[in-house]
């Protein structure tokens, strides 16, 4: 069989088998761990896949290849009822200054970028977003980043988020021209920008296409340091019913088309949610030569 574009072979199905046997009173939790140290199998950045592996074996065991033992217990799985986006106020009062902020852009540089995801300022990013999004805010899955960005006097005045790139879009694989196995292959060199606020009490021009083009060139280097690899490929969703992606045309980004409005895994072809813009900022030029070949990082950008 294959799981996750992992090939299992009958030889793999002995050896899990085996590892079962030989530790008899491990979970499948631990199970799952022994089995990843033993083959070595590891993300990019060195963290064992056992999540993935877990999965994996499950597989195998409703398909009668292998019996894991039973369950010791069902902690809730995020994913299988996500929770709706935050927008409740904070449990305690934000502790920033919220007074106007107009002035030239020129009095608040330089900008600081605060990459806060792991740090003791991510619950104020929470917080922010929770309060003065209007989507809210919603715990990103998979790889992402969390920034914070501050004047050059320590004043927050924007938050952006980034997370994995959504799996299927048509226009933007169409842009890219990548086949349908590359894109599988391929997806995780492409970030999705699925939050960006500038605070309310904030009046500054060209801030927000500033910030923009700022990111570009910042993102792809904290996106290696994280997860041991690039990204070649910037995507967002804007609704055209509440913001014309002013920013994002001024920053460069290029509009792709409309989606359809059906939303993830939809059952009819009847439009479900919002339409939105599609919008995408290619970080190199040659980014459909890199996404489009079996080793992008080997592809000089």
């Amino acid at each position: 069989m294959t799981y996750r574009n992992r090939v299992v072979t009958e030889a793999d199905v002995v050896f899990i088998k085996k590892l079962i046997a030989d530790n008899s009173q491990a979970s499948r939790w631990r199970l799952s761990k022994l089995l990843c140290e033993a083959w070595d199998w590891r993300q990019k950045n060195g963290v064992l896949c056992d999540m993935v592996c877990r999965g994996m074996m499950l597989a195998l065991h409703r398909a009668e290849h292998i019996t894991l033992p039973p369950k010791r217990q069902s902690p809730p799985n995020p994913l299988a009822k996500p929770r709706r986006a935050e927008k409740l106020p904070a449990t305690q009062p934000l502790m920033v200054d919220e007074s106007p902020l107009e002035v030239l852009l020129s009095e608040i540089q330089p900008l600081e970028f605060v990459q806060v995801r792991r740090t003791k300022e991510e619950p104020l990013f929470r917080q922010l977003v929770a309060t003065h999004h209007y989507l809210g805010y919603k715990q990103p899955v998979g790889e992402h980043l969390k920034y914070i960005i501050y004047t050059n006097k320590g004043r927050p005045i924007a938050c952006m988020a980034w997370s994995s790139a959504a799996r299927h879009l048509k226009l933007r694989d169409h842009f890219i021209g990548w086949s349908p196995e590359r894109r599988k292959q391929n997806l995780p060199y492409l970030a999705y920008n699925t939050r960006y606020l500038i605070m309310p009490w904030v009046r500054v021009d060209n801030l927000a296409s500033h910030i923009l083009g700022r990111m570009a060139k910042l993102l792809p280097q904290d996106w290696q340091r994280f997860y041991s690899h690039p990204v070649y490929f910037l995507e967002t969703f804007t609704d055209p019913a509440r913001y014309k992606g002013t920013c994002y045309r001024a920053a460069n980004w290029v509009v792709l088309g409309k989606t359809s409005g059906r939303g993830n895994n939809a059952p009819t072809h009847e439009q479900r949610v919002p339409i939105k813009l599609i919008m995408a900022y290619p970080l190199t030029r040659k980014f459909r030569e890199v996404l489009s070949n079996e080793s992008p990082e080997d592809v000089p950008s």
